[in-house]
């Protein structure tokens, strides 16, 4: 019998846990528990992964929706208001609803054949590598106008920036990155109008890209979280987490088929590096024009370091033999 074990209790995990089983593996997981993030946007394309890959086309459909972005980027810069299409959730109901059912859950050392790994703790060869050292702050406020809930709001200040994620009627979160909530609001011209008050306590977390090395061996793969992060200024995390999961169980599959096990580990290893560096390229346009001077420089400068990282690893490998053809990874002709 095929057999694999999902380390991990996030999207990525019950992406694979639930791609894996549905192809007829017997799949055992691994809980470790975590803190849950207090406030997910998902994107439409992110939605659209996730309801694909647990083939529920309603998943989410009664959730408070993001309809506008407010964006006032830059000094002095004028805030323009673009259309915008998400919805929001709390991490802990994303995860709940996910939830793979029938599948063993275990909390020996017993391992599968094939070991998916979106959670510490990781082969002693890697090593993790970032590229900052910001961090976040989030915290619940009030709105002083609550028909703004269907907006979010993005302002970058000289020592930060601010993300105003509302989550319906009464609730709404700010994420700070740079400097404390406090301080960031004190010179706030869009975001700290629209706060009639918000909580001094804060959950804080890392905000920088990061991302391990190696990303797999035989027998296991990385993915999630555990593989690489990426700075919520882009918020496309946990699409990214999905389409590591649905590569990592195709990785799987191909591998157990009786394709060669080296080439589809060098694929998966080439394709999450170059998504990282894509990842890179794009924070690198938002920290470039973020503000300037010396923390903005110094964010800067640490995306050029991990751009360089990507290019340096990318630089030897060979093109993408594999490709997706749904969730099955083929030969390329």
């Amino acid at each position: 019998m095929r057999t694999a074990t999902i380390r991990g209790d996030g999207v990525a995990a019950y992406c694979c846990a639930h791609l894996l089983s549905k192809a007829g593996f017997h799949v055992v997981t691994e809980r470790v528990g975590r803190p849950r993030l207090p406030v997910i946007m998902l994107g439409d394309h992110a939605l659209a992964l996730i309801r694909d890959v647990f083939d529920r086309s309603d998943l989410f459909a009664d959730l408070p929706r993001i309809e506008k972005r407010v964006v006032a980027w830059g000094p002095n810069s004028r805030p323009l208001e673009l259309n915008h299409s998400a919805v929001v959730v709390s991490e802990e109901l994303l995860l709940d609803s996910l939830q793979p059912i029938g599948i063993l859950e275990q909390h020996t050392e017993t391992l599968g054949k094939w070991s998916v790994l979106s959670s510490q703790p990781l082969p002693t060869a890697t090593i993790e590598h970032g590229f900052g050292l910001r961090t976040a702050s989030a915290v619940p406020v009030t709105l002083t106008d609550r028909s703004g809930s269907s907006a979010c709001c993005i302002e970058s200040l000289s020592t930060g920036w601010l993300f105003l994620i509302p989550a319906g009627p009464d609730s709404c979160w700010l994420l700070s990155v740079g400097d404390t909530p406090e301080t960031l609001l004190m010179y706030s011209r869009v975001i700290a109008p629209r706060i009639a008050s918000y909580e001094s306590a804060a959950r804080e977390f890392p905000a920088y890209p990061r991302i391990i090395s190696p990303l797999c061996g035989p027998g296991w793969l990385a993915c999630g979280t555990a593989a690489m992060a990426f700075d919520p200024i882009c918020g496309d995390g946990t699409a990214n987490a999905i389409r590591e999961a649905i590569l990592a169980s195709a990785v799987i599959r191909a591998a157990t088929g009786g394709e060669d096990i080296a080439g589809v580990l060098a694929h998966y290893e080439s394709r999450l590096t170059a998504g990282f560096l894509r990842h890179l390229f794009l924070c690198r346009q938002f920290y470039a024009s973020g503000w300037g001077g010396s923390w903005w420089d110094a964010q800067l400068a640490c995306i050029e370091e991990g751009i360089r990282w990507c290019k340096s690893n990318l630089s030897d490998r060979a093109g993408f033999r594999y490709g997706l053809r749904g969730f099955e990874l083929l030969a390329l002709p």
